[in-house]
This record gives C-alpha cells, sequence and structure tokens, in this order.
C-alpha cells in the first residue's frame, strides 16, 4: 500500500507540474535581443583605445526629407536624350519676397551618385531653414557621358533656373552652389566659367549660368598636377577619355585655367588628412584665387579624410560648425546684396 500510495503521489506530482507548465499565466524565457546601436549622430565618434590611427564610420547624412515638401523630378533639361532631374525645396518662411537659391551637386567621381545623398546634403536643412530655396540636381554621369557633359548639364540647371525666376519665386541674381568632391569641382568650374568657356550648350541660352558665391568641399581643382591623374588612370579615361596626364583636355576641365578677378566669393573646405582628393588640390586653388583678387577662405578640417570622415579622432571644425560656416557664408554673399 504504501509503495503504491507513493507512485500515485508521484503521478499527480508529474500531471500538476505538467499543467503549470502549459498554463498561459506560466511565465516564459524569452530570446535575448542583441543591442542595437544608435544611428550615428552628426557629433563625431571618440577615439578608441588603441593607440593605431583609426577610421570611424562615416557620420550619418541629413535625409532630403528633413527639408520639407519638395517638387520631385522636376525635368530642368534635356541632353543627349537624357531628361536631366532636379529636386526643388522651398524655404522653411515664405515671406513672398523672391528667395535666394543655392544649388547642390553631388559627388561620386563623375560616374555615381545621385541629388539624394553626398557630403553636402546634410548643409540643407539649414540653407531652407534660412530662406533659401534649395534645388538639389542629377547631372550624366560617365562613363556613358564623358566631360564635358558634367559641366555642361550643371550650367543648364542654373540657366533653368534663372528662366523660371517667377514661377519658383527666386531671385536670378543671388543664386549660389555648393556641391563635395566631383560635385566641389563642377561647382568651382560654375564660378569661374563664363560663356566664353564653351560649356553654355543646349537650352535656355539667353540666360547666364554664373553664380553668384561658391562652397567647394574637398573638389579637384588642378587636374594636370603630378600624380593626380597618374594616380586614377581608370577615373581619367572613363570620365576625361585621356590616358596622359599631359592632354590637354585635363587642362580644360581645370577650373584653376579660368580664374580671373571678376569670380564671385568662394568658401572651400578641406580635410587634411584626405587621400581621395588631395589638401594641395583646394590650396591651389586658394592660392590661385587670391593671386587673383578673389574674395576667398580656405578650411583645413583636422583629422578629416574624405567627406570628412573621422581618421584617428574627432574632426575639428565640427560638422555642425562646417554647416553653420556654410550657411554664414551664403548669407554675406545672397543676402546682404
Amino acid at each position: 500500500m504504501k509503495t503504491q500510495s507513493a507512485a500515485t503521489l508521484f503521478v499527480a506530482l508529474v500531471a500538476l507540474l505538467l499543467v503549470s507548465c502549459s498554463s498561459p499565466d506560466a511565465p516564459t524565457l524569452a530570446p535575448a535581443t542583441p543591442t542595437v546601436n544608435p544611428s550615428p549622430t552628426l557629433v563625431a565618434p571618440t577615439t578608441t583605445v588603441s593607440p593605431a590611427p583609426t577610421v570611424a564610420p562615416r557620420p550619418a547624412q541629413a535625409t532630403p526629407a528633413r527639408l520639407g515638401q519638395a517638387q520631385k523630378d522636376v525635368t530642368y533639361c534635356t541632353a543627349g536624350g537624357v531628361a536631366l532631374k532636379m529636386d526643388i525645396y522651398p524655404p522653411k518662411s515664405l515671406n513672398g519676397k523672391p528667395a535666394p537659391v543655392v544649388v547642390y551637386v553631388h559627388g561620386g567621381g563623375w560616374r555615381s551618385g545621385d541629388k539624394d545623398s553626398g557630403a553636402g546634403i546634410r548643409d540643407l536643412p539649414e540653407l531652407a531653414r534660412r530662406g533659401y530655396l534649395v534645388a538639389s540636381i542629377n547631372y550624366r554621369l560617365a562613363p556613358e557621358h564623358k566631360w564635358p557633359a558634367q559641366i555642361q548639364d550643371v550650367k543648364c540647371a542654373i540657366r533653368y533656373l534663372r528662366a523660371n525666376a517667377a514661377t519658383y519665386n527666386l531671385d536670378p541674381n543671388r543664386i549660389g552652389a555648393i556641391g563635395g568632391s566631383a560635385g566641389g569641382h563642377l561647382v568651382a568650374m560654375l564660378g569661374v566659367t563664363d560663356k566664353s568657356a564653351g560649356f553654355d550648350v543646349g537650352e535656355y541660352l539667353d540666360q547666364s549660368s554664373r553664380v553668384q558665391a561658391v562652397v567647394d568641399l574637398f573638389g579637384p581643382s588642378d587636374l594636370t598636377a603630378s600624380g593626380f591623374i597618374q594616380s586614377q588612370a581608370k577615373l581619367g579615361k572613363e570620365v576625361f577619355g585621356v590616358t596622359s596626364p599631359r592632354d590637354p583636355i585635363l587642362a580644360q576641365a581645370s577650373p584653376v585655367t579660368y580664374i580671373t578677378k571678376d569670380d564671385p566669393p568662394f568658401l572651400i573646405l578641406q580635410g587634411d588628412q584626405d587621400t581621395t582628393v588631395p589638401p594641395a588640390q583646394s590650396q591651389e586653388l586658394y592660392d590661385r584665387l587670391q593671386a587673383a583678387g578673389v574674395p576667398a577662405t580656405l578650411v583645413m578640417v583636422k583629422n578629416a579624410g574624405h567627406s570628412f570622415a573621422p581618421v584617428g579622432g574627432a574632426i575639428s571644425p565640427s560638422l555642425a560648425d562646417l554647416a553653420k560656416m556654410t550657411a554664414d557664408f551664403f548669407d554675406k554673399h545672397l543676402k546682404s546684396q
């Protein structure tokens, strides 16, 4: 009897345990949830413990959505059978007066990139907040479309905006341009060339393609410089159709070739650790502008590689400081007229 009772009791206890575990109120062990790091901010990350220099992840870029409601994919010109598109963002505050304009030109080695991306995109929300109409443009890309298709398109965008000043309530006499890397090269070309350079072709030829202020973010300025094209032979062939660093096309495509004293003010921002576009490129542009009497400012950003990616420490000035510097520069030259 004692053995039977013990067995009965054991069966009862097992049954009770099974019921308890299957109850919906019974606690369960959830799988461990991996920790997700927050998206990188515009503040440069702190340096790692490792004594060796490190390349930190690039800071997050502002998304065009932060610019507010836009007219997307507006066809500004057609060239070589390609409909060229721009996005037009109105200023945050509308006072009824024609707005000054800033045109953004993306980078990507003249072969890639888009109007929604690039180093300069992070500066655009502040410009819209300060009352600028912002136009972000695409242009034809190599190798399908070789130089000078890119500068022809960018110039056509400026002429389109002037021809449609009343439509967009913009001031055609106050247009600035900002671009990074290949885009920096293209906005520098906008600043230093007029119709005599031969790049104004296509539509709206009754309008000027000159701009009144330029912010060049680490753009190449002298393609004939020793070692520049040699170190990027594929780029030379695919973009400019050249195999020799002495090809005259490279001088024709270099902003330093065209500098004259009537060029608009320049703000040049360059990373001192940039190995894609060496600091010497921005230094030469600055020196040539100064020698010609053109107002120019060069800021060498410490610990900054290409696109201001931190190298071995936090960059200085910070991205926030650079954005303010850019907006202040445009305020000085496009709002004080």
